[in-house]
Order: C-alpha cells, then structure tokens, then sequence
C-alpha cells in the first residue's frame, strides 16, 4: 500500500568547505601549510559549488567551519578516523573539546532542519556537496560527477539515478557514476542521518565532482547543469512512499 507523496525540503550541505585552522590550535600545524591546502585539508571547489546550487535553488547552505585534518565533519564521533595525525594524540579530553566546539555545531544545525521539516511532514532531500581528487597514487579516476547512496534504500537509490538521468540531458559529455570512488554507505553524515531517520522522511546523497572539473572554467556550466537538474528533479516530485506499520499505527 501506498501512501501519498510529501512535499519536500531541500537540504544543502558542505562538509569540507575550508581548511582553517583555530588559532588555539595552529601550533599543532606549524609547518602543515601544503597539507592543509590539499585534499587532505579540505574539499578544494566544494564552497563555490555548493554556493551556486544554493543560489539557484533559493536555499540555505549549512557548511563545517574548519578543516578536516582538525576533526572530520563527515565522520562520526566513534570513528577513529575522525582524527588526523595532528589530533589523534590529543588527551582524550582535548578532543572531546575539539567535538564540542567544532565538530558538533554543523552537525546539531543539520539535524534541526531536518527535525523542523519533519515535524511539518515534508520529505528532506539532502545534498551534500564533495570533492574528490582528480588522480590518486598516479591513476587517474575516469568520472566527472558520482552520487554516493545506499543502494539498499530502493526509494533513495531510484531518485539519485532520477537525478542522474536528468544530469545528463543537460551535459551528455560528463562521466556520470554511482558509488564511486567511495562507497554511500560508508561512515558519513547521510550514513548516520538514514540510521536516524526512515526512507518516507529522508532521502540523503553525498554529490562528488572531480577537483580536476572544477579546477577548469567548465565548472560553472556543470555546477549550472547540477542546478537545473536538481530543480527537475525537485519538481518532479518523490514517488509515493510505502506506507509503514508505524505510519499506520500513528494514522
């Protein structure tokens, strides 16, 4: 049985969007200046990726405010690798500092919008905007712009394909693919948002493009084939969702 579709609330986010380090901490990183403008200090593009989605679609961009290698927004409090070499060793009561300061304010700021559109029985569809580098130990990766999903979550994995094929018709040239280079269900902020919320209230993708893309003057047009799929996409509305025993039981 079916139940009918709910609105929805678009969700965008960017995880990695700097490489700043506090100045309470900067000691750590003396000497750290390259490291941090790498890929393993932030997500180089995101920002002005994010920023043009959230332009064009008239909607809110909540970002992480520090770098990664300071703690990593897009983990989750019991990984380990929450932490870099510059943190891990840390007193543990340090870096329970570290979480309470900078790595939970992005994250409590996240749940409220989906909390606040839930409550109003809208249907959160989450972007979170990455990157990922062009080439890693000498091989190149062939694609242009992934979606990373829970394949599992059969409503999720449909509309991010939904997504995709509408990318297409706006730039047939990118390499499009899915759960790659990266796993979906892999420890991150959409991971540890669908363990928290059903798939008839969330819908969540990590959206990555290739730094190499976004390092060329192609990368507005993309960002602006991003945008306008995305807003067909929106338009287009959810099929409608299952209708669970809990939903059942509260009707």
């Amino acid at each position: 049985m079916n139940g009918p579709s709910a609105p929805t609330r678009l969700l965008l986010t960017c995880e990695h969007a700097t490489n700043r380090i506090p100045r309470s901490y900067a000691e750590l990183f003396a000497g750290a200046d390259a490291m941090l403008a790498s890929h393993r200090g932030w997500d180089p593009g995101a920002l002005p990726l994010a920023r043009l989605l959230a332009r064009r679609l008239g909607r809110p961009l909540l970002t992480g405010g520090w770098s990664r290698l300071l703690v990593e927004a897009n983990r989750s409090p019991h990984n380990r690798r929450i932490w870099s070499a510059y943190t891990s060793k840390l007193p543990k009561a340090e870096r329970d500092r570290i979480l309470e300061r900078y790595w939970w304010p992005h994250r409590r700021r996240v749940v409220e919008a989906v909390e606040a559109a839930v409550a109003r029985g809208e249907h959160v569809v989450h972007v979170a905007v990455h990157t990922f580098t062009a080439v890693l130990d000498g091989e190149e990766r062939n694609c242009d712009v992934s979606f990373l999903y829970d394949s599992a979550r059969h409503p999720e994995r449909d509309l991010w394909r939904r997504w995709a094929a509408l990318l297409h018709r706006h730039q047939p040239s990118l390499r499009v693919r899915f759960n790659y280079p990266y796993l979906g269900i892999a420890d991150g902020l959409p991971t540890w948002l669908r363990r928290r919320y059903p798939p008839e209230s969330y819908s969540g993708v990590e959206l990555e493009v290739s730094q190499g893309l976004l390092a060329t003057p192609a990368w507005r047009a993309t960002g602006e084939a991003l945008a306008a799929s995305l807003g067909e996409l929106l338009a287009e509305g959810l099929p409608a969702q299952p209708v669970t025993a809990a939903a059942r039981r509260a009707g």
